[in-house]
């Protein structure tokens, strides 16, 4: 229970930090106008898979905002250990999160319903 807490709270300061990082120390192009939508951490707080989108649908406008991503993981990373009290920082995994692109298709999906 104890450990479940404070792996919740871990994620919910590591989704703030990483979206302050993004705006205000990460110069790279790429990864302008990513959000952070969620962050899982593991059990033993080792690994923190951070969700994100992008407002564009294109293909290689994903690969490009993935590329900066990963570029930039080591300063984020870096950046996390000096403003998170913990023991580790976790290892950073970065996967873009499909259910906003989700949400939007189905909204569109049921405008069109209703239009018709």
């Amino acid at each position: 229970m104890a450990r479940q807490y404070r792996s919740d709270r871990l994620s919910q300061e590591i989704e703030k930090e990483v979206s302050d990082i993004l705006r205000r120390r990460v110069r790279d192009p790429r990864v302008e106008g990513v959000t952070i939508t969620g962050v899982d951490v593991t059990g033993d707080l080792q690994q923190a898979k951070i969700y994100y989108s992008i407002l564009s649908d294109k293909a290689s406008d994903d690969q490009k905002t993935k590329a900066g991503l990963e570029k930039a993981s080591g300063l984020i990373r870096k950046e996390l250990g000096s403003r998170l009290s913990i023991y580790k920082t976790p290892e950073l995994s970065f996967t873009r999160d499909e259910s906003v692109q989700y949400g939007d298709k189905i909204d569109q999906l049921l405008n069109k319903l209703n239009r018709d």
